[in-house]
């Protein structure tokens, strides 16, 4: 979560810098792009905001009314960060687009907007680097980027990243309006410009939540890891089968697991909890973010397919 925080801090810094200087290249050449640019930055630092709030809250000690903690709320807060990029970037920018398709008006100067476009994108540049950096620390060492980014349950940083790339692609987008605007002297083409903006961030804000929305609502483990834990209760001596795990993601680095297993007859309650206990070492030391394990131990019996043991059927979960 500290490497998440790193990346946030520095999103958030760029991007009120930006904002800063691109407002001021729109009221100086009333460029709509430049504009819809600042909108952009100044909603992608509301967001960093929400996303140090969604994490902070969510690192709140369980208590009885959640006993599982509060890891979901950087779900939500991400969730809220996501329809704010599709309803105030990319709408208003939409919008500000076609006002300005429909009443277009000749730029000022565009030298302004271009050194402050070449200046945003350093800082954004900047942002998106430290942020690749903190992820690629956070993943497998065998796992490739593309494969750690689509599996990856941590939203504060591939949310910034999203929005850094956007942001870049904008800045490309306004960019080639401004210059469509004088080199064809086409004023309607900034106009266009701010609209291709918009439907970019739509698109971002989309993926973004859609992703949040799998979270929240419980995705569990993807099936390799699943198959994976399957495989080390089933490879403890005298288990005759371990169900299917069910799983949930509680927050980037905490997972739910419970967890079926049956023993084979005549096993003394003393050693099938020992042998429960053997699956929940194993579990953790492959599986260190699994940090809620529940074990439903049954014995095959002679008078029944299978028996719940007498003694604790289920594994204390240590956080």
């Amino acid at each position: 979560m500290a490497e998440s925080k790193v990346a946030v801090y520095g999103a958030i810094a760029a991007n009120l810098a930006i904002a800063a200087m691109k407002f001021a290249g729109a009221a100086a050449t009333g460029s709509s792009a430049m504009l819809s640019e600042g909108i952009h930055s100044m909603v992608d630092t509301g967001d960093g905001l929400l996303l140090l709030v969604g994490m902070n809250l969510s690192r709140r000690k369980a208590d009885e009314r959640h006993p599982f903690g509060y890891g979901k709320e950087l779900y939500f807060w991400s969730l809220i960060v996501a329809v704010l990029i599709f309803g105030v970037g990319g709408g208003v920018s939409i919008y500000e687009g076609i006002l300005h398709v429909l009443d277009p008006a000749p730029l000022d100067d565009a030298f302004w907007n271009y050194a402050i476009l070449g200046v945003a994108a350093l800082f954004e540049g900047a942002s998106l680097t430290v942020a690749v950096r903190q992820f690629v620390r956070t993943k497998g060492a065998d796992e490739s980027f593309a494969a750690a980014l689509r599996t990856s349950k941590d939203p504060s940083i591939y949310t910034v990243m999203a929005e850094d790339s956007a942001a870049l692609l904008g800045l490309v987008a306004a960019a080639l309006g401004i210059y469509g605007s004088h080199r064809f002297d086409l004023p309607v083409l900034d106009g266009v410009a701010s609209i291709v903006i918009g439907l970019l961030l739509c698109a971002v804000a989309t993926l973004l939540i859609h992703q949040s929305r799998k979270l929240l609502v419980g995705e569990a483990v993807d099936s390799a890891m699943a198959e994976a834990i399957r495989t080390i209760a089933a490879d403890e001596g005298r288990v005759l089968r371990a169900a299917w795990p069910l799983t949930m993601h509680l927050g980037p680095d905490d997972v739910l697991l419970a967890l079926d297993v049956e023993f084979e007859p005549g096993m003394a309650a003393e050693e099938v909890q020992s042998a429960v206990n053997r699956i929940e070492r194993a579990i953790r030391a492959r599986f260190p973010e699994v940090k809620r394990i529940y074990i439903e131990a049954r014995r095959v019996s002679d008078a029944a397919p299978a028996q719940s043991i007498d003694v604790s059927t289920a594994q204390a979960h240590k956080p």
